[in-house]
């Protein structure tokens, strides 16, 4: 099956997203584009973390309701939550009430506060492991990378939980730290004029 296929406006994109519009509006306007927004990649990684072993569309249906619930995924607040805060989500029906899951994006916010200390901010951090800014498409698509594995066995050595090396990789592809876009998809070109702009943040 190709990678690809046009969706109701005759754009060709690629295949996962053409389910609902908002997935095509995700793929059209967010996904594979630079971020350097601190709070936009902590949201991310913690988004990432709740979606393991659920579709990235049911995370992405939810995406409103958790940033109620996270503050705006705001990491110097959500560092400070309570156990109190805990059980408010653990009956949050808008959310995923996974108690583990809820509990480790906490534990990450406080982690996130220490990796702004040392490096000055997220995006400073995770820019470190951009891949290549080349034109090449994957001839097939993987789940990890040399550069997830090694950002996955960072973040794990600092402390962080849920980052695994395929967490990892959908949360680069996703912040565009890699152009995962298919050969003829039409956002592709877009992603990789995007990324050939992008100034990445440089450590403080």
């Amino acid at each position: 099956m190709s990678p690809t296929a046009a969706g109701p406006d005759g754009l060709v994109r690629c295949r996962w997203c053409l389910s609902t519009p908002a997935y095509r509006a995700y793929h059209d306007e967010e996904w594979g584009f630079p971020v350097a927004d601190d709070r936009r990649l902590f949201e991310k990684i913690c988004l990432e973390g709740f979606q393991s072993g659920l579709s990235w569309l049911t995370i992405l249906n939810k995406r409103d309701a958790f940033r109620r619930a996270f503050a705006g995924f705001d990491f110097h607040r959500v560092a400070g939550f309570t156990e109190a805060d805990v059980d408010r989500m653990l009956q949050d029906e808008g959310i995923v009430r996974h108690r583990g899951k809820i509990e480790a994006a906490i534990h990450n916010a406080a982690r996130a506060l220490e990796l702004v200390s040392e490096c000055g901010s997220l995006a400073a951090f995770f820019w470190r492991f951009e891949a290549p800014r080349t034109d090449e498409v994957l001839s097939a698509p993987v789940a990890t990378s040399e550069a997830s594995i090694a950002l996955s066995k960072e973040l794990k050595r600092r402390g962080w939980k849920y980052v695994g090396p395929t967490t990892m990789y959908a949360f680069m592809q996703a912040m565009g730290l890699v152009n995962d876009h298919a050969a003829d998809c039409a956002v592709r070109a877009q992603v990789a004029e995007a990324r050939q702009r992008f100034q990445p943040p440089q450590l403080g």
